[in-house]
């Protein structure tokens, strides 16, 4: 009856479903050839939306980014009939049956497409034959960075895309919107760079064997963070030049302060500089860090060299008063607050002390206040620490050498200069 026959057209379960298959006629056309073949070049659309960039290596010379790469081209063999005129979207089961553009990242170390939970591959079919392919990647890209003005340089890296099969008579690339096809999510930030800027151009490219084929470059330049290298290597350098000036007022007769303060200078600018150069690829040319360090090792290198001029040319002079005096060789007359700065004993009179092997003046002196003037103990220790207060810083002025004199001045004042054309050159 028509009410029976009403009733099974009603009830889905009896109706059998269309396969999308038999709806985009897939079984009646060879996919393996490119959409219009043997005419004009087919135009690919390109769009691009840069979810992150995940890492950025020197060592490696290599940057990692995940993208939406989406496609954009008109197949009529998979038009289809619609009378509301709406696209069916489908997974990555159907990409295996049908023709897509073969798109490759130029000069990519490695990349893969997501498949959690299931394959970031869509396929989008419009009844007019017009398909959006899209999928979800990550790629490892070389980035041909130039370090010799690390670490206030900026780099430009670029992911080049390009079909591997299809020259440009075949298959033309192009940006779908432009400038505009282009896009970035708002978050996107590095740890040691800022992103100055994300740009797309377009390009050829031209193999031998081939012939010219349509390349689409994604470019962006980052340009480094100098706050993390000014803390961890700039300033520690800056103060390891100024603590090897401290010498420069230190008595030259403390042959062990200076000499310990010079060689830990120079040790922990070494450390610096080994630190940074083992964060960096080994390249063949000078970087704007290497300057800085290597000039400021040879500012605490040359205060070292300093104290052994002044050294050398007092023991020459001493020795010529010794000859003068009649003195024997190695004995020197010198004055209490000086003995002082020797031994950190106190002495009421002049001394003479053998520098090369010095004795037990402590108890010389001991022996000889005591045999002077019992009754003038207290009074002789009274004046004695009074002129200590009041001559220290005096004749240990009196004492320094001439060359230590300049250097207070000529050292500082170089390395100011130093600093002012460096920054001015690099920034």
């Amino acid at each position: 009856s028509k009410r029976e026959i009403k009733m099974r057209k009603l009830d889905s379960t009896k109706v059998r479903p269309l396969k999308s298959e038999q709806l985009l006629h897939i079984e009646d056309h060879d996919f393996a050839l490119r959409p219009g073949f043997g005419g004009s070049p087919v135009p690919v659309g390109i769009d691009v939306q840069v979810e992150s960039i995940d890492s950025i290596s020197e060592v490696d010379m290599d940057f990692t980014m995940t993208l939406y790469l989406r496609h954009y081209w008109k197949d009529e063999r998979l038009s289809f009939h619609s009378n509301k005129n709406k696209s069916m979207t489908f997974d990555g089961r159907l990409i295996k049956k049908i023709w897509v553009p073969d798109v490759f990242f130029v000069h990519s170390k490695r990349s893969f497409i997501h498949d959690t939970t299931v394959e970031n591959v869509m396929l989008r079919v419009y009844p007019d034959g017009n398909v959006l392919f899209s999928l979800r990647v990550t790629v490892s890209a070389m980035c041909f960075m130039d370090f010799s003005r690390f670490p206030l340089d900026t780099q430009n890296c670029s992911l080049e895309l390009e079909s591997y099969a299809y020259n440009e008579d075949d298959l033309m690339l192009y940006w779908k919107h432009g400038n505009q096809s282009l896009s970035t999510d708002e978050h996107i930030s590095l740890s040691q760079f800022f992103i100055e800027e994300f740009s797309a151009s377009s390009g050829l490219a031209f193999y031998s064997s081939t012939g010219w084929y349509n390349r689409l470059f994604i470019n962006f330049a980052l340009r480094r963070h100098i706050f993390f290298f000014v803390l961890h290597s700039y300033f520690p350098a800056m103060l390891m030049v100024m603590l090897s000036w401290v010498s420069f007022w230190i008595d030259r007769r403390a042959v062990p302060a200076r000499v310990s303060l010079g060689i830990t200078t120079v040790l922990t600018m070494s450390t610096v500089m080994t630190g940074v150069s083992a964060s960096m690829p080994q390249v063949s040319y000078i970087k704007a860090v290497d300057v800085y360090l290597w000039i400021s090792f040879l500012f605490v290198f040359l205060s070292v060299i300093e104290y052994a001029a002044v050294n050398y040319l007092t023991t020459i002079e001493e020795r010529k008063q010794l000859k003068k005096r009649g003195k024997p060789s190695g004995t020197y007359s010198i004055d209490a607050v000086q003995a002082m700065a020797f031994d950190g004993c106190y002495h009421d009179t002049d001394v003479d002390m053998d520098l090369t092997a010095f004795s037990d003046h402590c108890e010389e002196n001991e022996t000889r206040a005591r045999a002077a003037s019992i009754s003038n103990v207290d009074t002789t220790r009274i004046k004695r620490k009074r002129s200590l207060k009041g001559n220290v810083g005096r004749i240990i002025l009196q004492n320094n050498h001439v060359i230590d004199t300049y250097s207070r001045i000529i050292f500082p004042s170089v390395y100011i200069i130093f600093n002012f054309f460096y920054w001015g050159l690099y920034i």
